[in-house]
């Protein structure tokens, strides 16, 4: 699944490259997002330069297949997709104005998670703390870098991992499942609240 992710985003960027107008259908704007609401998910295979789509594929490079590996490639994708997702949410909430780009959020979810469960299984995480440290504060210090996606997508990254490493057993894939539809569903929630308050109340 690492691979194929990897080489879908690797595709878009061609695409942008040859057909630069159609980047506009897959950013992710919160002001246009009640009439292109997937662009909450399309923004993570789509990138603005050549080096941010490398930076951010060598990051999934190095932890996505061991990741994968640890849970399965259907649960990785989960993982994948609502920590884009969440970093979304995250950009809605706290920059509601901001365009952003960029599997980011998604990639940060990786970090989140790949955190949780080391710590779950007694290995060491100092050193993965310090490489999320360094790069959520790139955000707050470099233009045009996201650090609202990336805290969104690290927190629910981590959330993920978690309800992984609690329902692991057999006998709980039920709850896993239904524990996953929540958080997808706390996502959406949270997306139409915002959107609501905008409306209601122009904020």
């Amino acid at each position: 699944m690492t691979w194929t992710i990897m080489a879908i985003t690797a595709l878009v960027y061609l695409l942008q490259a040859v057909v630069p107008a159609v980047t506009q259908y897959l950013i992710y704007y919160p002001p246009f997002t009640p009439w292109a609401p997937w662009t909450m998910l399309t923004a993570i295979i789509a990138h603005s330069s050549f080096v941010h789509l490398a930076v951010n594929m060598l990051t999934l490079f190095l932890f996505g297949p061991m990741i994968e590996h640890l849970l399965g490639r259907w649960r990785f994708l989960v993982l994948y997709l609502l920590a884009g997702l969440g970093g979304s949410v995250a950009v809605l909430w706290l920059a509601p104005h901001t365009g952003v780009l960029g599997a980011s959020g998604a990639i940060f979810g990786l970090l989140g998670a790949f955190f949780v469960i080391q710590r779950g299984l007694g290995g060491n995480t100092a050193q993965l703390v310090v490489v999320i440290a360094l790069n959520l504060g790139l955000g707050f210090f470099v233009p045009r870098i996201s650090w609202q996606a990336h805290l969104g997508g690290l927190i629910i990254g981590a959330l993920v991992a978690f309800i992984y490493m609690r329902t692991r057993e057999r006998s709980k894939r039920g709850v896993q499942l239904a524990l996953l539809v929540s958080t997808g569903a706390l996502l959406v929630a949270a997306t139409v609240a915002r959107f609501v308050m905008a409306i209601s109340f122009g904020i």
